[in-house]
């Protein structure tokens, strides 16, 4: 039995509710029971009306019912108008940030062969949607809501077996093998999810956009994106040197029944061992807000849709202020945890992981981070770690096919960025295009 008790002004559009936007002074727990608890009735009319539906349909219905989400795009397409500039911390892009490896160590020719794989296999009526230029604003398009929004590529459930899987093998080709499962985990998923719901016509295992940019080439510039409810991964490589960012992975729920553990529980356990660790000064600093729907936030910081990541689809240009506690002001243990739990962030990429790290450790001394909620594990949490070079955040959220009206652990996002201007690689591309003149 469902526990969907929706009042009176709650709604926003049936799926949102101003209940996860509304400061509140009690503390926020999280539920005693599962998720299962939170499950809709089968022939609750919130889910059952869009039964039977292909996901075009879905999104059709959705776009003229919703006036939320009609101005929720309008304002997503707004942002995707603005020239690319990168996440900043104070709207000024710091320069001398990243520069390309004389030798990246890696050899790229599986990633290669398995994308010109993939373009053998489609018609040219396929490819003319899938292949992009690299520099095509197209990449900045994606999204991760179950709606379609912008129809970026191919979508691999409409692909033949083969395609599809070739797809998936360029993917495979491309990310660390921990991360190809992760991203495989989560899109796996979203098909349960579709199942729980009796929805998979608009929610399964393949309902992702594919699309590829540039020309693959060892040594060259060109990448792929993937995305969809819950995944958006958008990789380059350059000279070969490989950036996976922006990167965004979730999950509602965030675990099937004896299956697999929750997606993030290594990282959430090293997130908790460090939010506890903190003594009563460093918690002062660290911790900006008492729980995840402090009413001390300012208007604006909470929002229906992302809740409080700031690093999702089409904010591209967004200001993200520092904020928390600098890794200067942790003890070596602490620093430690803190480096472990971003090295999880990165997870996904593939032999180039150490790259990346090593540049998260020349920041170290300007990276922050910042936490929401209880240090204990007994409330919904939010965190970030940013730097000049680094920003990755982890949000637990309120149900959306699931009736919870307050987040809990079994809805989460997690985003990554690369700051100053390298999400997608750009930094990186405009670097080996000025090398190649």
């Amino acid at each position: 039995m469902s526990e969907h008790t929706p009042q009176d002004g709650e709604d926003i559009d049936g799926f949102f509710s101003t209940a996860r936007t509304a400061g509140r002074e009690e503390a926020i727990e999280l539920p005693a029971a599962g998720y299962t608890k939170y499950l809709f009735d089968h022939d609750d009319p919130q889910i059952a009306q869009f039964r039977g539906m292909t996901y075009e349909q879905f999104a059709t219905d959705r776009y003229l019912s919703a006036d939320f989400l009609r101005d929720l795009l309008s304002f997503w397409d707004e942002l995707l108008d603005e020239p690319f500039v990168g996440i900043t911390s104070d709207g000024v892009v710091r320069e001398g940030l990243y520069s390309l490896p004389d030798d990246p160590a890696t050899d790229d020719a599986a990633a290669v062969a398995a994308a010109e794989k993939v373009l053998a296999l489609l018609t040219p009526q396929q490819r003319e949607k899938f292949a992009h230029s690299l520099g095509d604003n197209e990449f900045r398009a994606w999204s991760n809501p179950e709606f379609v929004f912008h129809r970026v590529g191919l979508r691999l459930e409409d692909l033949g077996g083969e395609s599809s899987d070739a797809f998936l093998a360029l993917v495979q080709a491309s990310l660390s093998a921990e991360g190809y499962e992760r991203v495989r985990e989560a899109m796996a998923l979203n098909g349960f999810l579709g199942e729980l719901v009796d929805l998979p016509t608009i929610m399964n295992d393949r309902s992702y956009f594919a699309a590829l940019y540039g020309t693959p080439a060892v040594g060259g510039a060109w990448g792929w994106q993937l995305f969809g409810h819950h995944v958006a991964v958008n990789f380059v490589s350059v000279a070969g040197r490989h950036v996976a960012a922006p990167v965004f992975i979730g999950a509602e729920p965030a675990i099937s029944d004896g299956v697999r553990p929750p997606i993030f529980e290594a990282r959430e356990r090293l997130a908790i061992e460090l939010a506890s660790s903190l003594s009563a000064d460093q918690r002062a600093k660290a911790v900006v807000y008492e729980s995840v729907l402090d009413p001390a936030m300012p208007e604006g910081r909470l929002h229906p849709a992302d809740e409080r990541h700031v690093a999702g689809a089409f904010r591209d240009n967004r200001v993200v202020p520092y904020e928390g506690i600098r890794a200067g002001e942790l003890d070596q243990r602490q620093r430690m945890l803190l480096r472990a739990i971003a090295e999880d962030f990165l997870l996904i990429q593939d032999a180039q992981r150490a790259l990346t790290m090593a540049e998260f450790d020349a920041h170290l001394d300007e990276t922050w981070f910042s936490w929401y909620g209880a240090t204990d594990g007994t409330q919904p949490t939010y965190l970030r770690i940013q730097s000049p070079v680094f920003l990755a955040e982890l949000d637990h959220h309120a149900g959306v096919w699931l009736t919870n009206r307050l987040p809990a652990r079994f809805h989460v996002h997690s985003t990554f960025r690369l700051p100053n201007g390298n999400d997608y690689g750009r930094r990186y591309i405009a670097e080996w295009e000025s090398r190649s003149r």
